[in-house]
């Protein structure tokens, strides 16, 4: 599966939305794009994760790193409808009290 990511600029904030897998192959991407949004609008970022399917490891670091650049700017970053198999990874790693997510 690939990655598709879509975007709605609104006043205050960038929305993104990655519909398909975060993962070893799809991650670089993905981060280039979002870092890429970061630089160019200098505004806060919400991850919407209706279509996200699948992250792994790779893609949890992807997350960090983009979390390391959003401080930088001190902005901020929210996941909101994460599902429940993609929490579980925030769970594990602790990362869920790093981030702000919303569950499905």
């Amino acid at each position: 599966m690939s990655l598709i990511i879509n975007t709605n600029n609104n006043e205050d904030f960038i929305e993104i939305l990655p519909i398909g897998e975060i993962d070893i192959y799809t991650s670089p991407m993905f981060k280039k794009e979002v870092i890429d949004i970061i630089n160019a609008e200098n505004k806060n970022i919400v991850v919407n994760s209706e279509k996200l399917d699948y992250l792994d490891s790779t893609g949890l670091g992807v997350f960090m790193s983009i979390l390391k650049t959003i401080k930088e700017k001190n902005l901020s970053i929210k996941l909101k409808n994460v599902k429940p198999n993609i929490y579980k990874l925030f769970d594990i790693t602790g990362l869920n009290k790093i981030f702000n997510i919303e569950e499905c």
